[in-house]
């Protein structure tokens, strides 16, 4: 996704982000971002925190919907093979059991829907994420490599419309941030993005 470049401003601007100890006062820090009016943020921890994705008011469920569908689409493709083979292509008439036997069909379609759920669970996780990236401009924020360890961040990008450097790093210090720090990607990460449209 393309950074705003807003005449006056740095072009390798990501955003500001606060480093936190404790992961219920990144939870309440989210929650007031939230409510402040900024909209276009994310964090990151070392596991899970119960509660954070409604805090920064992450909704998308690609991922979800994707393998679901997929699943239905394999459902449907194994019994439709199993139909075809048995009823149209090559009719067997084996002890007067009914062409279409059903129940007989529901180990393939069973492993069809669950073959086709996860190989595009496994895809589509890559897509919608954007990976691989190797690299991101929030991993030049300073300690950052803490957020596999013990330490919590949270950063608000530059993309959000409400977005304003002082009075959003103003605001940041106010959440009982241990630190808080102006992030920028360097001049090939940004190149990097505007040229995949990233």
């Amino acid at each position: 996704m393309a950074k705003k470049q807003i005449e006056g401003h740095d072009p390798y601007l990501h955003g500001v982000a606060a480093e936190f100890s404790d992961p219920d006062v990144l939870l309440a820090a989210a929650e007031r971002t939230r409510t402040a009016g900024y909209t276009v943020m994310d964090a990151y921890t070392p596991f899970p925190v119960h509660g954070l994705d409604d805090a920064i008011g992450f909704r998308e469920a690609k991922v979800q919907w994707s393998i679901f569908l997929a699943g239905l689409i394999g459902a449907c493709a194994g019994l439709g093979l199993q139909y075809y083979t048995s009823v149209i292509d090559y009719p067997l008439n084996i002890g007067g059991r009914p062409l279409f036997s059903w129940t007989s069909f529901i180990p393939v379609t069973y492993e069809c829907t669950i073959l086709f759920a996860g190989i595009t669970a496994f895809l589509s996780v890559l897509v919608f994420n954007g990976l691989p990236r190797p690299n991101h401009p929030v991993f030049n924020a300073p300690r950052f490599e803490l957020a596999s360890q013990d330490a919590f961040f949270l950063c608000i990008e530059a993309e959000d419309p409400k977005f304003d450097l002082k009075e959003t790093e103003k605001f940041m210090k106010t959440l009982g941030a241990d630190a808080v720090s102006v992030v920028r990607g360097d001049e090939t990460q940004a190149e990097a993005d505007g040229e995949g449209g990233h």
